[in-house]
């Protein structure tokens, strides 16, 4: 099924039992984001939670973990909540067959039943907002879609961007937003910076599901989020004129932020608990003017935990950084299986490929590094041979164990572009990235002694098949 907001998509979440709600009193600090540090714990079926009952705010009302476990994920894309992951990423692959899916105009969203406008903004009034790690520098607003244009070319839909990043908020009116050079915002930051004006802007939170996920999807820069939002609903996606810019947002967001991001303009933001499992310092970073709130009647306030993987966020950037990837990678090479970019947002990527001949796989792991999601996050490439599941890590550490020689199979490439965050980077934004082929080497390649492999036995898989049904009907 396709949701049109949040509220129904945790409704279906409680039908599940995968909504867990916490009604006694808790802390808005620390309490609720241990909690959601705590739940992804519980394994792949881990809840989304629920706070309606936090000290110190009157009508607090906090979603956490909404897509914080493989049975959530499931369930956003409308799959039985048991759908294993390569399943959900297969299943995706073939959705994304169906893109572009465009999205349909709807009045009277639920977000325009309150609002505040100029020196009467605050949005403590409207957010219960709360520090999620003790080293956070501030509050901070962290699932939210941020809707934007392309200065030079407004009305073209395809380089408009829907993405999500961290907000720090720097006072009633003022928040701070950190845009990664490789994500599309900042291309539209410097191209309307270039001559002196600023970028208008939506922040919206506490969106359906499948909002959440193509704003996270590292797509192309000319691609439009909602048109795979639709790819993967199976039908339109809602979408509203904000009523300051005009911008199009989600139908069913819970609340709507609007203003700009202020041209040249810099200040302090951080540190913050990145998705990296680490801080990160203190950056200047621009700077947010809200002009305009509208939100629905007591608004729940998705929130999203990041720290040590795995949280809620490697959920979310999973299979939609993976499908990115092997679309790319397909449309140059065919041989390419499959594709596992789930681990810290692909900072490392295991690609699973048939080989034409010696070298190919080598060719395959650069191709890697220039993708537009590659260039910026990939670090490390694993590639292996096509009967290796990339999702299946003891199948990786075997043809890592067998297949690679350290003598001609890493490559290492060096001064290349990687997003500021990560913390392996000497120089921020600079790193030499490194490619693992741990593949057959074929003819003209003739190293090593590959030619007595036991391959599984032909009645393995009708094995499989009887042993999974006899254990079910025990």
């Amino acid at each position: 099924m396709a949701y049109d907001d949040l509220r129904e998509f945790l409704k279906t979440l409680d039908e599940h039992g995968q909504l867990l709600r916490v009604t006694d009193e808790v802390l808005p600090e620390p309490d609720i984001a241990a909690a959601a540090n705590a739940a992804p714990r519980m394994g792949d079926k881990a809840p989304a939670l629920y706070f309606d009952n936090v000290a110190g705010f009157t009508n607090a009302r906090i979603a956490m973990n909404v897509h914080g476990s493989w049975a959530n994920h499931a369930l956003a894309l409308g799959l039985p909540k048991d759908t294993g992951v390569r399943a959900q990423v297969d299943e995706f692959i073939a959705r994304w067959a169906k893109f572009p899916v465009k999205p349909v105009w709807r009045e009277d969203p639920p977000w325009a039943q309150n609002t505040q406008t100029g020196a009467d903004v605050n949005i403590f009034d409207v957010l219960p907002v709360i520090r999620l790690n003790d080293g956070d520098g501030g509050f901070y607003i962290d699932k939210a879609a941020v809707v934007s244009k392309d200065p030079e070319d407004p009305e073209n839909a395809g380089k408009q961007n829907v993405g999500i990043y961290r907000i720090e908020v720097k006072g009633k009116r003022k928040l701070a937003l950190q845009p990664v050079p490789m994500h599309d915002i900042a291309q539209h930051l410097r191209k309307a910076e270039q001559v002196g004006d600023d970028l208008p802007i939506a922040i919206t939170l506490g969106n359906d599901p499948v909002i959440s996920i193509v704003a996270s999807t590292p797509m192309e820069y000319d691609q439009n989020e909602y048109e795979l939002a639709g790819a993967l609903r199976g039908e339109p996606a809602p979408i509203a004129k904000s009523p300051l810019h005009g911008l199009p947002v989600p139908w069913g967001s819970e609340v709507v932020i609007e203003g700009v991001i202020e041209g040249r303009k810099r200040e302090i933001e951080g540190p913050f608990g990145e998705f990296t499992g680490h801080y990160s310092g203190g950056r200047n970073m621009t700077v947010i003017r809200i002009d305009r709130i509208s939100y629905r009647d007591d608004p729940i306030f998705e929130h999203l935990y990041l720290g040590m993987p795995w949280t809620e966020i490697d959920y979310l950037m999973a299979a939609n950084t993976c499908v990115p990837l092997y679309e790319q990678l397909k449309k140059d090479f065919p041989e390419v299986q499959a594709v596992n970019a789930m681990y810290t947002h692909g900072l490392v990527v295991i690609v699973s490929t048939k080989t034409r001949y010696g070298g190919f796989a080598k060719a395959v792991g650069m191709r890697v590094l220039t993708t537009p999601h590659g260039l910026g996050y990939a670090a490390t490439v694993i590639v292996v041979d096509d009967d290796v599941d990339p999702f299946n890590l003891p199948q990786v550490m075997w043809a890592l164990s067998t297949k690679m020689n350290p003598a001609g199979d890493l490559i290492q490439v060096p001064n290349m572009p990687v997003l500021a965050l990560a913390p392996q980077a000497d120089t921020p934004g600079i790193v030499d990235k490194l490619i693992i082929d741990a593949t057959t080497p074929i003819a003209p390649d003739h190293r090593g002694n590959y030619d007595t492999q036991v391959r599984d036995l032909p009645e393995m898989g009708e094995w499989l098949t009887r042993l999974q049904q006899l254990a079910a009907d025990r």
